[in-house]
């Protein structure tokens, strides 16, 4: 069985409530992988969650570590969460690199997958920050150096640009999406889907390793409704899976 690791899609909101004199604060968890992760257990592959509140002290920091998966996925998780740990943030006791470790790890045989999102690739305010990181060298696109995100609350829809067994019996337009974010294949990498001038979905090889860049959400807000109950949605990240773990 193929055994997936879910980093981030989660997130906490404070609200402040004002009524004349008075105020007072609300707060609210979510989590926004539920659907990626029902999509990929329906076609029997394990996901294990790591929301981004434990990824600093559960995160693999090791090679060892990320050898109990085929797939790696970061979804959302700013490059920080993933760098500083309590015991360097706070403590100054120096650990493994984990980005560096996974990079390697990749190289050897492993699979990494990377989902759009406000803090995925650059992100809002160039704050997700990966392209100064280790994994920057192994995804199969580049990113562009500051805030990286394209707003398209009118929808754009994606289109299927390339034959391959990731898009293989999937509509060649799919459902339209609120969002993206920018950035360019390497050379060697196959774009497989676009959305507007940019591409989407783009696959590559790293050593022994492959790697994916899918440049929206896995759920709300950029990828609305409509799309998530699109019949093709858990072919698609199946079959996205089946090839980054050479299944």
């Amino acid at each position: 069985m193929t055994k997936v690791l879910l980093a981030g899609e989660s997130w906490s909101s404070t609200t402040i409530h004002t009524k004349g004199f008075d105020s007072f604060e609300t707060s609210v968890y979510e989590e926004g992988g539920s659907h990626f992760i029902a999509a990929l257990e329906s076609r029997g592959v394990e996901v294990d969650f790591l929301p981004n509140h434990e990824a600093p002290t559960r995160f693999p920091r090791s090679r060892e570590g990320f050898d109990a998966y085929d797939v790696i996925v970061l979804s959302d998780i700013g490059a920080n969460t993933l760098l500083l740990p309590p015991s360097v943030f706070a403590d100054g006791h120096r650990t493994a690199n984990p980005l560096t470790e996974l990079a390697g790890w990749v190289r050897d045989g492993g699979a990494l997958l990377m989902v759009g999102g406000y803090l995925s690739f650059q992100g809002i305010e160039a704050k997700a920050n990966y392209r100064n990181t280790a994994v920057a060298d192994i995804l199969p696109v580049e990113m562009e150096l500051g805030d990286d995100r394209e707003e398209t609350p009118e929808g754009v829809q994606p289109r299927v640009v390339a034959s391959h067994a990731v898009v293989e019996g999937l509509d060649t337009q799919w459902p339209a999406l609120l969002g993206y974010q920018r950035f360019t294949p390497r050379d060697g990498a196959v774009r497989l889907v676009d959305i507007g001038p940019h591409p989407l979905l783009v696959i590559g090889e790293a050593g022994a390793g492959r790697t994916a860049a899918f440049a929206s959400d896995m759920g709300p807000h950029w990828m609305p409704r409509e799309a998530i109950e699109w019949p093709g949605y858990a072919p698609m990240w199946g079959q996205l899976i089946d090839w980054l773990s050479g299944r």
